[in-house]
């Protein structure tokens, strides 16, 4: 019996695809249901059992919409040769401990092919206090790296190749002074700062979102971050002065729509701050950039990463006037999900990140950090650093995806998802502007309330079964693995503490006086006058001032965020 595959002429594939659906697929169901009433994916956009030219608008039109890489609106990638020119840069997080532990770390990660440095800080230092205060009691390097002063920083970046490596820094509220710390160490390592090529996190106001650590209200937070960015454009051509960062609202339970509609708000509103300064967008465009988060739904992230530069194109040039091209380019780090990570049989936790840094590539990533496996019980121990590093390489040697551009564009199913995300994002822009804008938003509590509801959705479905997680309610086990896991070496604290002593006792106190009282004058200052506080930041950590004297002269000027209580 011969079987026509061929479509019958003069049916549209639309349909070709109805007839399939009420000749093949419904008796089919009808044999053998399906597993489950309605799939969907974790942002809950449907997902069909089949796609085709039916699935998109204007079929014939897809590949005139969605253009060839590095070509506007960049839903390809930014880049024509993709990966085939030079890999994405491999930028493990590392930090704890003292200075010495994580630079130790540092110089073991650029041995092993590593080809970008992350910073971790440890809670102390994202929140603006000194090892010794009060505050940080019992804290000191357990998720990062303790950093105090220049001293600190100074033994964090020694031995390092500043020059021919980009560092990037986890670090929000206290970001402008840590900056500074960097750019004096660099300088008197002999490194212009002209030379330096890195990223500051500096984004407040996914803080105020999602991961909650503030110290300033919202008013003198995106001072701040206008002056980096000024200061950046002018003196750091090569530096990325804020990272918009979607990770954290995702790890708090955002769907990868919210994730990328909420992130790209954030990042205008750092473009109108910046405007309203005086800049010119072309000035200073060029050097923001994004970071993501890559979930566990593969198709669902790439297309998450492919809408992400055809929106960003068109506000750029539709909305804030960018003629430069590179003005309007997402360029975005990517790292696997945290939260996706389970101490339940941990070493599936391989296959997860795995498929999530698979799906970052194929989205179309500049950088890319690899969760470790053991990250859901402690900071990652060497061993399992070095295999997150390994998974990345392997992908890039060994699979053959970076050897074509955008590889799974054109396929039906991507491109209706990344249409589809497109379209949610800008309903979600919408309602942002209806509000006036994302600092406003985020004041009426929307983002953070959307959020919410997300998370708890998605929690019920974990809860009720309705969503697997294999080793937490699929496939469990009573089987403990034994998982060695990262502790602060003995003598770190010691050593940290006696470092910052000796700071304090060895330093020029009328220095260290003079530059704190410029600080605060500086700050009082009315944000009208164009008085920028980086240069203050920079004599202050010269002086060896330490980041928890300029928070506190901070703190008394601006005064502390308290979020209000929502009911």
């Amino acid at each position: 019996m011969r079987h026509d595959h061929t479509r019958p002429e003069g049916d549209s594939w639309a349909e070709r695809h109805e007839v399939w659906q009420t000749g093949r697929l419904e008796p089919a169901r009808a044999r053998l249901p399906e597993r489950r009433e309605r799939f969907a994916t974790p942002g809950d956009l449907d997902v069909d059992p089949v796609y085709g030219p039916w699935s998109v608008d204007d079929p014939g039109e897809v590949a005139a919409r969605i253009g060839l890489p590095g070509e506007p609106p960049y839903t390809r990638g930014i880049h024509p040769t993709g990966y085939r020119s030079r890999p994405w840069t491999m930028r493990m997080f590392a930090g704890f401990g003292s200075a010495e532990d994580t630079n130790a770390r540092f110089h073991q990660l650029l041995a092993a092919g590593q080809t970008g440095l992350s910073v971790a800080f440890d809670m102390p230092t994202l929140y603006g206090y000194d090892t010794d205060d009060a505050e940080a009691d019992g804290e000191f390097g357990t998720c990062g790296v303790a950093i105090s002063s220049l001293a600190d920083m100074e033994v964090l970046l020694a031995g390092l190749p500043l020059d021919r490596v980009s560092t990037s820094m986890t670090i929000n509220s206290p970001a402008a002074p840590v900056w500074a710390m960097y750019i004096v160490a660099a300088e008197k390592a002999g490194v212009p700062r002209a030379r330096l090529e890195g990223t500051i996190q500096n984004d407040i106001l996914k803080e105020f979102v999602a991961q909650k650590e503030y110290l300033f209200p919202p008013g003198p937070s995106m001072r701040l971050v206008t002056d980096t960015i000024e200061f950046g454009t002018r003196e750091l051509p090569r530096w990325n002065t804020v990272s918009i960062s979607g990770y954290h609202i995702r790890e708090a339970g955002s769907t990868a729509v919210q994730e990328l509609a909420f992130t790209i708000a954030d990042g205008m509103a750092y473009v109108e701050a910046a405007l309203a300064r005086g800049l010119d967008v072309d000035a200073f465009a060029p050097r923001l950039s994004f970071f993501f988060n890559s979930h566990s739904d593969f198709f669902e992230e790439i297309a998450k990463f492919r809408a992400s530069r055809r929106i960003w194109h068109r506000l750029m040039t539709e909305r804030y006037g960018a003629h430069e091209e590179r003005s309007t380019w997402m360029r975005f780090h990517t790292q696997t999900a945290g939260v996706s990570l389970t101490p339940q049989q941990p070493l599936n936790n391989l296959t997860r990140v795995a498929t999530q840094a698979l799906a970052a590539i194929l989205g179309g990533t500049q950088s890319l950090h690899t969760d470790a496996y053991d990250e859901a019980l402690a900071v990652p121990t060497a061993e399992a650093a070095l295999l997150a590093l390994r998974q990345q390489q392997v992908i890039y040697e060994e699979t053959g995806v970076a050897s074509v551009v955008d590889p799974l564009g054109g396929s039906w199913l991507v491109e209706s998802l990344t249409d589809r995300v497109e379209q949610e994002v800008w309903r979600y822009i919408e309602e942002i502007d209806r509000r006036g804008g994302m600092v406003a938003a985020i004041a009426e509590g929307y983002p953070q309330h959307e959020i919410a509801d997300s998370a708890y959705r998605f929690q019920r479905e974990v809860d009720t079964g309705d969503r697997g997680i294999v080793g937490l309610n699929r496939h469990v086990t009573d089987e403990r693995l034994a998982v060695p896991v990262l502790a602060v070496p003995q003598g770190s604290l010691e050593r940290q503490l006696e470092r910052l002593g000796r700071t304090r006792r060895e330093r020029d106190a009328g220095a260290v006086r003079a530059a704190l009282a410029g600080l605060r004058e500086a700050a009082g200052a009315p944000e009208s006058t164009g008085t920028n506080l980086m240069p203050h930041f920079l004599r202050c950590a010269a002086a060896y001032a330490t980041l928890g004297e300029q928070c506190r002269v901070l703190r008394d000027v601006f005064g502390e965020y308290r979020e209000p209580v929502s009911v």
